[in-house]
Formats: structure tokens, sequence, C-alpha cells
């Protein structure tokens, strides 16, 4: 295989003319190019260069091989524009994992952001109730805080918003005309489950629950905060969700501060070792923390 290096040398000395014209472009000694281009000549069996006065001039061999040896050249160019956009975080793929809720509000402008900003990055997204059992770590991953999911190694971990959570009931109920409710208020009402996963989120509520000492009656199961609300819409009784699940709620339902205690969860975002100091991945950590300080309006009735 012909050394790159070699023709590069090589392609030098047929642009400037002359052995001693390339040495100095390249910041050789005439003897160190002469070396090259003998090594060059005795690897490819060619005569590559011929004398002309005090210069030289590319045999019909050599020119040939200058002339095709250029798109080698560009090629290389593009390897290393990929190498530094690598190293730089302007390109390459990263895994990124978020949980539901998240995913209605944060992510949709996040991506946008990322795509747009970082147009050669593919960003692989994963539902976090969703990923496999086993599964290699994500680069980046938003989550709720818990036991299960705070286990992970390798990994900077940075809180981004501890929020409350909030009775959904119909809007003819009794309690929608509460400003807040006490958590002991809602345990003789009928509630709809949300949480499929059984994960942190319902947990938190399910241990506020037991420690004023009432077990939730779900009288309905559901997987997810949007269809739950539906439900509650449809009068077959209330649900309590995070700040977050709030936006989006349907018409006829109204959400209700809850008290004594305020069940709440705390959202953190993780970034593997492995991508530290990506550019890509700091502006991700950025937008989020820039979600959280300007959380989109509910658009529908709050008390």
């Amino acid at each position: 295989m012909i050394d790159p290096h070699r023709l590069r040398v090589f392609r030098a000395v047929v642009a400037e003319g002359s052995i001693g014209g390339a040495a100095g472009a390249l910041g050789y000694t005439s003897s160190a190019v002469s070396q090259q281009i003998a090594t060059l000549q005795r690897e490819t069996g060619l005569a590559l260069l011929e004398r002309d006065g005090r210069g030289v001039l590319p045999t019909e061999a050599g020119r040939i091989l200058a002339d095709e040896s250029a798109g080698v050249f560009d090629h290389l160019a593009r390897i290393d524009g990929v190498i530094h956009d690598l190293r730089e975080g302007r390109a390459g793929r990263l895994s990124m994992n978020y949980f539901a809720s998240a995913g209605t509000t944060w992510i949709p402008p996040i991506v946008a952001s990322i795509t747009r900003e970082f147009p050669d990055i593919r960003l692989d997204l994963r539902l976090v109730e969703l990923v496999e059992e086993g599964r290699p770590g994500p680069d980046v991953e938003v989550y709720v805080a818990g036991a299960a999911t705070s286990a992970m190694t390798g990994y900077d971990c940075l809180p981004l918003v501890t929020e409350p959570y909030y009775a959904v009931v119909h809007a003819d109920s009794d309690l929608a005309e509460h400003d807040r409710v006490t958590l002991a208020e809602l345990s003789t009402r009928s509630w709809v489950d949300n949480d499929i996963a059984r994960g942190p989120c319902r947990q938190t509520l399910l241990d506020a629950c037991t420690a004023v000492g009432f077990t939730p009656d779900f009288a309905v199961q559901t997987q997810d905060y949007p269809t739950a609300t539906r439900f509650v819409a449809a009068g077959v009784g209330l649900t309590v969700v995070p700040e977050l699940a709030l936006v989006g709620l349907p018409d006829g339902v109204v959400a209700v501060r809850i008290d004594d205690p305020t069940p709440t969860r705390s959202i953190w975002v993780r970034r593997h070792h492995r991508v530290a100091g990506h550019r890509a991945v700091d502006r991700i950590v950025d937008l989020l923390q820039n979600s959280v300080n300007h959380p989109p309006g509910t658009g529908r009735r709050q008390r």
C-alpha cells in the first residue's frame, strides 16, 4: 500500500517543479524529499520524475498519479473534518432516554433545536418506560429520581426541578371549586390510575397516601396521564398527576393543588462520562434547564 505521506511529498514536488521548492514548502530538507520520492518510485515500480534543467517534471506516469491522487487527499481532508466534528461534538450519534410527560412537553422543542444547530448529529430517542432490560445505558437521560432509577454508574447527575402533584377532577365536582384540597379529602373518592409502568412517580404518590392512612380506590387503570385525564373528563373519577402532566388538559376538568402533604417528584438529567464535554450534550442540558425555568402554560383552568 502506498504511503499517503509520500504521495503528498510527490505532489508538492510536481506543484513546485523542483525538489528544493517542495522541501521549502513542506519544511523538509532536500535530502529528505529526495528519499521520499526514491522510495515512492520503488514502491510503484514507476519512473515518476525526470530532469528539466534545474528542476524536474513529472513523467506521463507521474502526471497521471498526481492527478488521480488528488481525490485521495480530498477524501482524507473530509475524514479530517469528520474527526474534528466528532471531537467537537458536531457529528455522530447520541442516545437519549426520557419519560412520557417530559416527552410531550420538553423533548420535541429540544430535539428541534438540536437538529437545527447540529444537523450532522443523529438522536436516538427512547421512552424510559419502554427500554428493554439489560440495554446499554444512554448517553443522556431525563428521569424521575427513585431507588431503581438512581442506581446507574458512570454518569454525572444534575437536578432539574422538584414539582408538586395536582388532583385533576371533573369540572362539576364539588372539589373543582376548591383552591386546594388535602390528600385525605381524596381518600373516599374513585381514582383513575395513570401509570402502567408502576414506576417512581406512582410510588411517590402511593407513599404519600400511605402516610395519610389510605390506599387509593382505583376504579379504572390507564397507561398514561393524557388517557387518565380523559377518563376524568368523562366523569369516571379523579386522577392525581405531577405538574408537568397538566399541559394540554382536556375540556371539562380542573387541576386543584394538593396540601397536607403535597406529593412531589424530583426530575434529574444524567449524562454519561463518555460524552463529557460533548457540545450537543451540553446544549441538551442547557435547553432542559431553560425548559424548567420557562415552563409551558397548562392552557386549562387550575386551582
